[in-house]
């Protein structure tokens, strides 16, 4: 029987249980002080601030100290001085494929082909089947000129290898990959793409952008665990950088179906706006279903990804002059005119934005052309349609980006690592034009910036660096390379926020900590705004928070 003495007590022990819990566990409110808080304003300026007050996942206010009686029961975290930034936004990158990355072989630091060539036989050796990986790049070795499938062939022959240019737009294969393709010395290359051939007339064992899928082709499919593995890998991987927002630069269909669960599931591990593929199969199908969102914002799926030409360090981007180190070729268009106009209408008529890669001067002038045919007979110009990469713009075109409400997305990072081999191959007179992030801001253009990972590191702090430097990470060139078109501070933390996000129609959403909008924040050990500029290269990233809630935590 319970004495009164021991119902004292129980309720005594209750009491104290609850009051543990106050106001954590009962707080309406969570409050972040003692920040050095930054966000962007709508247009133009930086709102500092020392307190962020959260509620429900969304931002309630940011202000001083003297805010924080306002707001309660609220759970109070000490920032500690450090520096709370808006979650960063890449718009252009590719999702699966640096989840891919992940788990397989990386040449990306491979300083020579012997180099690259230990990397892949060590890696062989620890494999069975198909020997797959990516990132070398023939610029960064000694010679500089393509490897070929008989290098490939004195470490693995009996079994084929297909090795992914950093840019993925060329493939390296050994003799038994095109064996098992069937390329020979009177295979011809599809159009929009080239087999790089030896004197013999032999394929040397490089295939370049629309050739690549003769053998892409026989590689193993990929079924729906694996996109899984690939997008969770992906998701830990970009959270632990800072980024709550990634721009999937090119779905295929089963990944369209994956990112469709996820977000019905709420699992999207960061928010993703994912752009369908134009050369897909089940395009039109995928158009007919219309845009697809979610109701925690976590999912848009409104625009489609067209593939124009290759790239520079290929020598497959298309140029309206001759390669200065390769007369006689002006590189690659992937798609005709016709094909363009096509893709154009179709998707303008579904509703959709149209996200085209162009990063030659003839590439960029050719979609330019495109866009304003298909407004003229179909509309679709208030879709804020994109240009990926216009890396190099002849001078005259620039403007015709704002003409035609053109948001030119770009990654920083390519000018500071192509800048060298920009200038081979283009030489200093046709440098004018190219990577002109400055140009374009002062015309009124909006820049949405991102890394293209995983052709480059996905770490969005060395693209802004990128841009506020124009320098690579050893401070070269002394004072930047074509340091005219250097970003200030506010205008490359905005490319990454607030650009980002009206290129993808959230502007409205996310890409600053305003009032109403979704508390994506990161907490960071470097004052961005005041540090030296060669401390912006190595912020490191201490927390991450995505809708309120903690998602990274450096250990």
């Amino acid at each position: 029987m319970t004495t009164k003495k021991q119902l004292k007590r129980a309720l005594l022990a209750v009491s104290v249980s609850l009051a543990s819990f106050t106001p954590f566990a009962f707080a309406d409110y969570t409050i972040f002080h003692n920040a050095k808080g930054y966000t962007l304003k709508k247009n133009k300026g930086v709102h500092e601030f020392s307190t962020l007050v959260i509620k429900d996942g969304k931002v309630v206010a940011t202000g001083d100290k003297s805010i924080i009686s306002t707001y309660s029961p609220a759970e109070k975290i000490d920032v500690e001085g450090k520096t709370l930034l808006p979650g960063l936004i890449d718009a252009h990158g590719h999702i699966i494929g640096l989840g891919k990355n992940q788990s397989q072989l990386d040449l990306r630091s491979s300083s020579s082909l012997k180099d690259a060539l230990k990397s892949i036989e060590d890696y062989a050796n620890q494999t069975d089947g198909w020997v797959i990986g990516r990132g070398w790049n023939q610029e960064n070795w000694p010679s500089k000129a393509f490897p070929t499938a008989k290098d490939l062939d004195a470490i693995v022959s009996d079994r084929p290898v297909a090795l992914t240019r950093v840019d993925g737009h060329a493939l390296w294969v050994n003799s038994k990959a095109l064996e098992i393709a069937g390329i020979n010395k009177d295979t011809q290359a599809p159009s929009g793409g080239e087999i790089i051939r030896l004197d013999s007339g032999e394929p040397s064992g490089i295939l370049i952008d629309n050739a690549e899928p003769l053998v892409y082709q026989h590689m193993p499919s990929v079924d729906k665990t694996e996109v899984n593995k690939r997008l969770d890998a992906a998701g830990e991987h970009l959270l632990s950088l800072g980024i709550t927002s990634a721009h999937d630069a090119g779905i295929d269909n089963l990944t369209y179906q994956v990112y469709l669960e996820r977000a019905a599931n709420n699992t999207l591990p960061i928010r993703i706006y994912a752009m369908l593929s134009a050369t897909d199969s089940e395009l039109t199908k995928q158009l007919a279903a219309g845009k697809k969102f979610d109701d925690n914002d976590m999912l848009a799926i409104r625009s489609i990804k067209v593939y124009s030409d290759g790239a520079l360090g290929s020598r497959g981007a298309a140029l309206l002059e001759d390669y200065q180190d390769r007369i006689g070729h002006k590189g690659l268009m992937l798609m005709s005119k016709d094909e363009l106009e096509n893709v154009f209408t179709q998707a303008f008529k579904a509703g959709f934005s149209v996200n085209t890669h162009a990063i030659g001067d003839r590439a960029n002038r050719v979609v330019l052309d495109t866009y304003e045919k298909v407004y003229a007979k179909s509309g679709g110009k208030l879709l804020r349609n994109r240009m990926e990469h216009a890396q190099i713009v002849e001078p005259s075109d620039i403007k015709r980006f704002k003409q035609l409400a053109i948001i030119p997305s770009m990654q920083p990072v390519h000018a500071t690592s192509d800048m060298h081999m920009a200038e081979d191959r283009l030489g200093k007179t046709r440098l004018t034009g190219a990577y002109a992030w400055q140009t374009f801001l002062k015309q009124g253009s909006r820049i949405a910036a991102g890394s293209d990972f995983p052709v480059e590191l996905a770490n969005a702090f060395h693209g802004l660096y990128a841009a506020v430097s124009r320098q690579d990470k050893d401070g070269a060139p002394k004072g930047g390379w074509l340091a005219e078109e250097k970003l200030t501070r506010e205008q490359a933390l905005r490319a990454f926020t607030l650009g980002a996000a009206y290129a993808a129609h959230q502007e409205f959403k996310i890409g600053s900590l305003e009032k109403g909008k979704w508390a994506d924040f990161i907490i960071v050990d470097t004052n961005y705004f005041k540090a030296p500029l060669s401390d912006i290269y190595h912020t490191q990233v201490e927390q991450t928070w995505l809708a309120g809630e903690l998602k990274y935590q450096q250990k």
